[in-house]
């Protein structure tokens, strides 16, 4: 069992406990962030005068070592080490022999494992802004082709007001726009260093902690020791933007899977992102958009384990925050999944266009309109809410629309209606009519995508 302590210890640690303490098959997942914060780390010791130039050379040479076996395939990542950090280390000194135990001068685990956390989940924020971007620019690609596909808005799931398939698609690009921008502001709270924060109290060793964080890329270091590393709030920060992903995601998919249905055939999701059964063979079931669905919940539980965790803790560094990783590597796996595969299932998704502006026509979403008509004429809003009220019904009781009635069948229910109440209640007119700044209308429409791409060419 290699670990990096024992002196203070005359027996050697149980094996159950041992391996229960062990974080060595999960924390393997950022060794190249180990291995950049130990570079960083050797090259400030040099130039410190704490290490010589040979000292470093051979380190970092032993570093680069290391790191290409590993990448190759050649060395092994086994759990005969306790941690990653034991496992560079151990191999280095192997390698390189005493200048590679002076690597740890100056540093802790606890900020060690600090900085690599904070590391891997930097580059995990800026995997999934990436990811979101692409989700975007399908969703603008949508909005661009469907300005004027009508179909019905719903409010309770019930058909409500015209709109189009563009108008829609840009209430997600605005939901995943937010979710970019919270990522953003993760990405300017999180980018400070930890290394050099020691166990809890710095160290006495000179070290110059503005060199380690601009080598790793941070804006600076942390400005105190203990916060440094105890601090899990940018992934608590993370795993709840990743959980606001994941519910923008789940109303999309709900949206698919209802749209997917036989009673609204509004969607043809492609084959590549779909699933058959093994019983019934007229199925092609939405899968991926259920899955995502599903996978929610999972995100949303690695929100609240690493919460429950963290709420107990008194500073500074406790073991009970080793838990912070294994929920949160497999939230940010999951979510980056998600986000892919939708993208994809969407870009491939064919849109029944004559089926939702039907939807539309026999849905009954002019109504509002209709009784603004009898309003432009004269009548009081709330007595022209009962006349179309009463059409609406007798429509439904002739399966036919409002617009299919005879302009006598109209007036025989109000004779403020004459022949122009057609022009007034096509879908076309409804939708294009509003003109107001976010509303479905077509020039309203451009200018929103206009936006859009203002927005992504950023």
């Amino acid at each position: 069992m290699a670990q990096l302590w024992g002196g203070r210890f005359t027996k050697e640690t149980d094996k159950l406990v041992y391996a229960f303490n062990a974080s060595i098959g999960f924390d393997q997942k950022f060794f190249h962030e180990d291995v950049a914060g130990s570079r960083a780390h050797v090259k400030m010791l040099c130039k410190q005068g704490i290490l010589t130039e040979d000292e470093r050379d051979a380190i970092l040479a032993g570093l680069d070592g290391i790191e290409a076996d590993v990448d190759s395939g050649k060395l092994a990542i086994t759990e005969e080490y306790e941690d990653v950090h034991s496992f560079v280390e151990a191999n280095l000194i192997d390698r390189i022999g005493d200048a590679g135990k002076k690597l740890h001068t100056g540093r802790s685990r606890n900020d060690q494992v600090a900085l690599d956390m904070r590391l891997y989940t930097r580059g995990q924020v800026q995997e999934l802004d990436g990811l979101l971007k692409n989700l975007l620019e399908t969703i603008l690609r949508v909005m661009e082709e469907n300005t004027d596909t009508i179909m019905p808005g719903f409010t309770h799931l019930q058909k409500a007001q015209p709109i189009t398939l563009a108008h829609h698609m840009g209430a997600y690009f605005e939901m995943f726009k937010r979710d970019r921008l919270r990522l953003h502001d993760i990405y300017e709270r999180m980018n400070y260093c930890p290394l050099g924060s020691g166990a809890l109290a710095g160290t006495t060793y000179p070290l110059d902690r503005d060199y380690t964080a601009a080598e790793l890329g941070f804006y600076g270091p942390t400005d105190n020791s203990m916060d440094g590393v105890s601090d899990r709030d940018y992934l608590i920060e993370f795993l709840s933007a990743m959980s606001t992903v994941m519910m923008h995601l789940s109303r999309f998919s709900e949206e698919v899977i209802i749209w997917n249905s036989n009673e609204y055939r509004f969607v043809e999701i492609d084959d590549a992102y779909s699933t058959g059964s093994s019983i019934m063979p007229q199925k092609k079931n939405p899968d991926i958009a259920e899955l995502v669905r599903g996978k929610t919940g999972r995100v949303y539980g690695a929100l609240m384990s690493l919460l429950t965790t963290m709420k107990g803790i008194p500073l500074a560094y406790n073991k009970d925050m080793q838990e912070d990783k294994e929920l949160a590597f497999d939230a940010m796996d999951t979510t980056k999944g998600c986000v892919a595969l939708f993208t994809g299932m969407l870009a491939t998704m064919k849109f029944n266009k004559q089926v939702m502006a039907d939807s539309a026509r026999h849905g009954f979403t002019n109504a509002t309109d209709a009784a603004d008509y009898l309003v432009n004429h004269g009548v009081p809003f709330r007595d022209a809410h009962g006349i179309i009220g009463q059409i609406v019904l007798h429509c439904i009781e002739r399966g036919i629309a409002i617009d299919d009635m005879s302009l006598d069948e109209l007036q025989g229910f109000s004779d403020k209606f004459d022949v122009d109440i057609y022009e007034a209640i096509s879908m076309e007119t409804c939708v294009n009519k509003r003109l107001t700044t976010g509303a479905p209308g077509h020039d309203a429409m451009l200018e929103e995508i206009k936006k859009c791409h203002t927005y992504l060419d950023k």
